[in-house]
């Protein structure tokens, strides 16, 4: 039996650019959720099933998932009433529990994830617009213990743009208004060229480089894209 071939990972860059292109174009708040969520497989290691929840009054609403299993993580959620997903709403922290075998964190709801569903991790991130919890972007894997300190990093990131969505969509705006919290997108973009050709690296270690000197700065990633876009148009 031949092997069955291994796809190439994605690029962070090009999962960003990809999730820009949806934005940019004419789409539904709900089409800009799915997207984030198709964004977290790829983005994500070992992420397999992605959603995202808002508080809606007392409830807790899924308005897109990636897949039919995500959807139902979410529901058993919202039975059990415990979770990293309704944690991460309620909490500072992100929430992870990279195995639901395992001392889970949440018992009552392992249990019947892992009676139910394929998945054996999970991680919860809040988000937050204007200061008030809002939803959460909750990723699930298939497989326990692949769910790390890098993929939360990852993670972490792709929770900043679902946020920016949650924000036009709770406060009322248009699609427009993720869009224009999403131009920092493409200047992400451009400083990841520069440093590719500046160190003839790989776009992931370009990306990397840019996001670990962010944190190092203290300064939003956003502005030190520009800071090396401005710098390179200086030289």
């Amino acid at each position: 039996m031949e092997n069955a071939p291994v796809s190439e990972p994605v690029s962070p860059a090009a999962v960003f650019a990809a999730l820009a292109e949806i934005v940019y174009r004419p789409s539904s708040d709900g089409e800009v959720y799915e997207a984030i969520c198709a964004a977290a497989i790829l983005l994500v290691p070992g992420c397999d099933h992605a959603s995202v929840m808002i508080r809606n009054g007392g409830d807790y609403v899924t308005v897109a998932a990636s897949d039919e299993i995500a959807r139902q993580v979410d529901d058993l959620e919202r039975v059990v009433g415990e979770g990293p997903c309704l944690d991460a709403i309620e909490d500072e922290a992100a929430q992870l529990d990279p195995d639901l075998c395992t001392a889970p964190q949440w018992p009552g709801l392992a249990a019947r994830v892992v009676a139910a569903t394929p998945v054996r991790g999970a991680m919860g991130f809040r988000l937050r617009v204007d200061g008030r919890k809002v939803g959460a972007l909750n990723l699930f894997t298939d497989t326990a213990g692949v769910f790390t300190d890098t993929a939360a990093e990852q993670a972490a990131i792709l929770a900043a743009f679902a946020a920016v969505t949650a924000s036009a969509v709770i406060g009322g705006g248009e699609v427009s208004t993720l869009r224009a919290g999403l131009v920092s997108n493409r200047e992400i973009g451009k400083a990841v060229g520069l440093l590719m050709a500046l160190h003839r690296i790989s776009d992931d270690d370009a990306f990397d480089l840019l996001r670990r000197t962010s944190q190092q700065m203290n300064v939003k990633i956003a502005e030190l894209a520009r800071r090396v876009i401005d710098q390179h148009h200086g030289a």
